[in-house]
């Protein structure tokens, strides 16, 4: 505590004095010890909350983040997952942590972006609630089906579902994620009669349909190459403005009579708002620095994910741009959440 040592009989003009140096006094050492505390970062091992469960594509990136940090801090950074609720209830509890740098949040478009549209009592927003830091990584979005369904193009999956209305199922990781809107987007353009089968994650959604349980599922190039590589998946088309180049072959959506039909998914590193900028600024530092070594590069090159970085000004942007663009589209479709 800062004591001020004042006489013992104060005037009333002497009495403000001492009041007002304690505040400064007060003020100062504190501001000293947080300046000690971020010149200090990290001093403990960081938390960083994926709103996902382990193994699905959020999930997959973040762990690739944590490790590097680990040793680029000097310090443990551990991935803590805590999904459900369509990435919200992991979000919430991220923004509620102190800011202090020792609780970050590792999120994607569908939890930053989508999340906040869809569930009124989400808690939380994406500008508000948090200090972007960095954006990492985007993957392309793809639609698959298991390879024993009868279409080999999204014109025979139309002609199949417009013929069978209510017999195609398509999967997401939950309701208002990424692939669940985009599905949803598919139906509404195509005017096909397809059943959303909302789970609990990417991974247990993509195994589903591995698994031969549901039709099929867009969802991130990461996680989706190395089973079409396998045959265990066969895709139709990409959601992109060009053809993605591990599968030349594959159309775009917008080759497949769907213009303007274009999305990817992307991930980020955040803190809570109100942390301190000196440890903001760190943590965008090692960030980038990651994404220029072999460690870094290496492990998004095996999940097919495109690199991003920049500062947190241009994660803001990304945000606000893609806040911009799904909102009429969340509206038009009209999706429901419980």
């Amino acid at each position: 505590m800062v004591k001020t040592n004042c006489p013992g009989r104060k005037t009333p003009v002497i009495a403000r004095i001492c009041a007002t140096l304690l505040v400064a006094l007060t003020t100062y050492f504190t501001a000293s010890s947080n300046a000690r505390a971020e010149d200090n970062y990290p001093g403990r091992p960081v938390r960083i909350i994926v709103p996902t469960p382990p193994g699905g594509p959020v999930d997959v990136v973040a762990r690739l983040v944590a490790h590097y940090l680990s040793g680029a801090l000097g310090e443990s950074a551990f991935v803590d997952n805590r999904p459900g609720a369509g990435n919200t209830i992991g979000s919430r509890e991220a923004a509620r942590a102190a800011p202090d740098g020792y609780t970050l949040h590792y999120s994607s478009i569908s939890g930053l972006v989508l999340a906040p549209m869809l569930h009124k009592e989400a808690g939380y927003d994406a500008i508000g609630s948090f200090a972007p830091i960095a954006a990492v990584a985007t993957t392309a979005i793809i639609l698959v089906v298991h390879p024993s369904f009868p279409a080999h193009s999204v014109a025979e999956l139309v002609a199949y579902a417009k013929s069978h209305p209510g017999a195609v199922n398509f999967s997401s990781g939950g309701i208002g994620v990424l692939p669940h809107l985009v599905g949803e987007m598919f139906r509404s353009r195509a005017g096909i009669d397809i059943v959303h089968v909302p789970y609990k994650g990417g991974g247990p959604s993509i195994q589903d349909v591995v698994a031969g349980n549901i039709q099929m599922t867009f969802e991130g190039s990461g996680v989706l190459l190395p089973l079409i590589e396998s045959g265990k998946l066969r895709a139709l088309a990409v959601a992109g403005t060009q053809r993605n180049p591990a599968l030349p072959d594959v159309p775009t959506m917008i080759e497949s009579g769907y213009p303007g039909f274009i999305t990817s998914g992307w991930t980020g590193l955040l803190a809570p708002a109100g942390a301190p900028a000196p440890i903001i600024s760190r943590l965008n530092a090692a960030i980038n620095a990651g994404l220029q070594s072999e460690e870094l590069k290496a492990g998004l090159a095996k999940l097919r994910a495109e690199t991003l970085g920049g500062t947190p000004q241009d994660f803001t942007e990304l945000i606000r741009s893609d806040i911009a663009r799904w909102e009429p589209i969340v509206r038009s479709l009209n999706v429901k959440v419980d």
